[in-house]
């Protein structure tokens, strides 16, 4: 686990929480997704903010979207910097000449 993670971990210790069950986290990442992907058409995109509803952040949203990741990494014991790297790896050898 990294530091973040940890922390997380701790914190969810302390209180007596256990992590939710594998479908629980995907469904809460993909609802997180989804307000990500509403502040990215609010801001880019053709449907902008209502009036009546609040500024949301992108880095609020990531933030949301990255401690629902750790979560489920928590529970199933993967390290994200190692899952990051890892794919980052793979990224650069697949892509090496792709854009060029």
């Amino acid at each position: 686990m990294n530091k973040e993670q940890q922390i997380i971990h701790e914190w969810m210790a302390a209180h007596g929480w256990p992590y939710w069950t594998p479908h629980e986290m995907l469904a809460r990442v993909t609802e997180e997704v989804g307000e990500f992907a509403r502040v990215i058409n609010h801001e880019y995109g053709p449907k902008k903010r209502k009036a009546s509803e609040d500024a949301e952040e992108l880095e609020a949203e990531l933030g949301d979207i990255l401690y629902a990741l750790a979560c489920f990494a928590n529970a199933h014991q993967i390290n994200l910097d190692t899952a990051l790297q890892k794919s980052h790896e793979k990224v650069i050898t697949r892509d090496l000449t792709r854009f060029t």
